[in-house]
């Protein structure tokens, strides 16, 4: 069984299928979940509009779903992905293209 958070949502880290790179990571309630695995392309849920959306319904990069693995604790999802383009809303092939420095923790 799933388990998702007190707000209805679940962690999913989305992965290249074929170099296994990390490409980004997002949320997924059971609405989303469901129509990824209906529609075998990635939904997800947007925590800041508050709704679902199709990854690349506006861009065009869809991630069409190879594999769904839950980890050991039931809580987050691993989707292994042929992405069609880049993934991250800056262009980038991936969301994960800064290094971290000390700076990063001026603010904190």
């Amino acid at each position: 069984m799933l388990k998702f958070n007190d707000r209805g949502l679940i962690t999913a880290i989305i992965q290249d299928a074929k170099t296994n790179e990390v490409l980004m990571v997002g949320y997924m309630d059971k609405e989303a979940l469901l129509r990824t695995l209906d529609d075998g392309e990635v939904w997800f849920y947007s925590r800041s509009r508050q709704e679902l959306w199709h990854k690349g319904a506006t861009s065009g990069s869809t991630l069409k779903v190879v594999s769904i693995s839950k980890d050991c604790d039931s809580d987050v999802l691993l989707l292994k992905v042929e992405p069609l383009g880049p993934v991250c809303h800056t262009g980038n092939w991936s969301c994960f293209f800064q290094s971290v420095v000390r700076e990063d923790l001026s603010d904190v």
